[in-house]
């Protein structure tokens, strides 16, 4: 009888256990979610891994998301999943990489943040003197360059996928495993988020305050969401105006130097 190996992922306060008989896949988790691994936290949801063979996994093709009696379904050329978010637990079937899992945890995440007021973002994000910075925009708008600008007191969360999360002291920045251009995880950090700011380039650095609405509209923009659930997207259009009336946004157009980083405090 196969062993099962365990690898347990913790993002946002929140650590999800894999559990498979594949030690090849463990490798490739291991390597890709490196810093963010908790071996001793304890789940709050756990996934049964099999790995199936495919000798080209399609990992472009359309991904559905979709919730059937209770349970959610989840399915893409490279992965097919099921999770019951009730009894916290949820099985998948992957071929040997560790995309498929990124994209299942950032699924998974959506949907738990959208009923716990929350949201990942298509965003990079940083700590500098204890403050968190949220810096989107489109493709191109220069998520990445900024936090590749930033200074060494600065401790990069992420500069792709920005995990923001709501407590009683108000709205955090996470750090994620969730890697972009820089090809690098973030760090697992956490912060108040002090601004966002709406990234363009200039050719001199400026930032200008977003009113209410403006905020709103970037931020639907730009959050990850993979359901069209009534119900859901409610929630995080409600969290993304609770959002706007509580954190300081603005737009921030840049030059690709470090003098940026003077302006934003």
């Amino acid at each position: 009888m196969q062993s099962y190996h365990d690898v347990t992922v913790e993002v946002g306060g929140i650590a999800i256990a894999l559990h498979t008989h594949s030690a090849a896949l463990v490798r490739l988790l291991e390597h890709r979610f490196g810093r963010f691994l908790n071996p001793s936290a304890t789940p709050d949801f756990e996934f049964d891994i099999t790995v199936v063979a495919d000798s080209e996994p399609d990992e472009e093709s359309d991904l559905t998301v979709e919730q059937r009696d209770g349970c959610w379904f989840l399915r893409r050329g490279d992965f097919r999943a099921e999770w019951d978010s009730a009894a916290r637990r949820g099985r998948i079937w992957q071929t040997l990489n560790p995309y498929g899992i990124d994209s299942i945890l950032r699924i998974v995440h959506t949907l738990v943040l959208s009923s716990e007021g929350g949201f990942l973002l298509h965003a990079s994000s940083a700590i500098r003197d204890g403050r968190a910075y949220v810096f989107t925009g489109p493709s191109g708008a220069g998520k990445s360059t900024i936090v590749s600008l930033a200074p060494d007191d600065v401790t990069v969360l992420t500069d792709e996928i920005s995990y923001v999360r709501r407590t009683p002291q108000g709205y955090v920045a996470f750090g994620t495993p969730f890697a972009g251009e820089l090809s690098d995880a973030g760090e697992p950090a956490s912060a108040p988020v002090a601004a966002l700011f709406r990234l363009g380039h200039a050719e001199e650095n400026r930032h200008q305050r977003l009113d209410s609405a403006a905020t709103v509209r970037t931020l639907m923009r730009n959050i990850l969401f993979f359901t069209h659930d009534r119900r859901l997207v409610d929630g995080v259009l409600d969290t993304a105006c609770d959002f706007a009336s509580r954190v300081p946004a603005y737009t921030l157009h840049f030059s690709p130097d470090r003098r940026v980083w003077n302006t934003l405090g």
